[in-house]
């Protein structure tokens, strides 16, 4: 069964955070991730994507058809300056980013352990469609929350260099190294089988067998029926089934 995209990736629909921050500037929660790259395309409105990685502290501009990525440890914040911005997400390693592979940027004090994490980044409801003003509050509160410890990270990056995101790095990698060994599970049945799958293809192909070509389908991704709360904003994914489109 086929329950993943191509090359074992993720791909969601995210309405970026119209909800204005301590800043004035409206987005998500800022955040890295520690084991898979992301990317943008962006389908609608304008915005900014704010980074802090091995260059310091970038800002790119956001605009119907551009394509950006950032890989593992990159801060990044998403800002939505048009009211309306929306991006297709494709991400590298699926079941890793589901499974706790981001770290949300909160302030020191919440980042000590797993169980204080937790507290801070656990949502009561993460329904974005049922109208749940309480759930809606929380995700707020924890963008609020996320946006407060960036806010100063950013600041001590500009004023002192790359070296300033060194122990937010370290609490990361402490906070997900006990999820590390569960997430071999996710690379060895999805990016790991993929790439030797393909290198089957290839040996085929110098020997010039085709029989695995008989073996073609086309897949359809169905949406999700509802948005959740995440990160960024409100998340429409897709879930894939062996439904075979076979004309028109």
């Amino acid at each position: 069964m086929c329950n993943s995209f191509p090359g074992a990736t993720a791909v969601s629909e995210v309405s970026i955070y119209d909800w204005p921050g301590q800043d004035g500037a409206a987005g998500g929660s800022p955040h890295l991730h520690t084991a898979s790259t992301e990317a943008y395309v962006v389908q609608q409105g304008t915005g900014r994507l704010e980074t802090l990685d091995s260059r310091g502290f970038t800002s790119t501009q956001l605009a119907p058809g551009t394509v950006v990525w950032f890989t593992p440890g990159t801060v990044h914040r998403a800002i939505n300056d048009s009211g309306d911005l929306r991006v297709l997400v494709v991400m590298q390693n699926a079941g890793l980013p589901e499974n706790g592979d981001a770290v949300m940027t909160f302030p020191p004090e919440h980042l000590v352990d797993v169980d204080a994490y937790s507290r801070a980044a656990s949502l009561p409801s993460r329904d974005a469609d049922g109208g749940d003003a309480a759930a809606e509050a929380a995700a707020r509160r924890r963008r609020d929350l996320a946006l407060e410890g960036y806010l100063e990270l950013k600041a001590a990056v500009l004023e002192s260099g790359v070296a300033a995101l060194a122990d937010f790095h370290a609490s990361a990698a402490q906070l997900v190294s006990g999820k590390a060994g569960a997430w071999r599970g996710y690379l060895v049945g999805g990016a790991q089988r993929q790439a030797g799958l393909t290198g089957q293809q290839l040996e085929s192909l110098e020997s010039t067998e085709s029989f695995y070509l008989q073996d073609a389908r086309t897949t359809m991704g169905e949406r999700k029926t509802r948005r959740i709360y995440g990160m960024c904003g409100r998340i429409q994914a897709w879930e894939l089934s062996e439904t075979a489109i076979v004309g028109t």
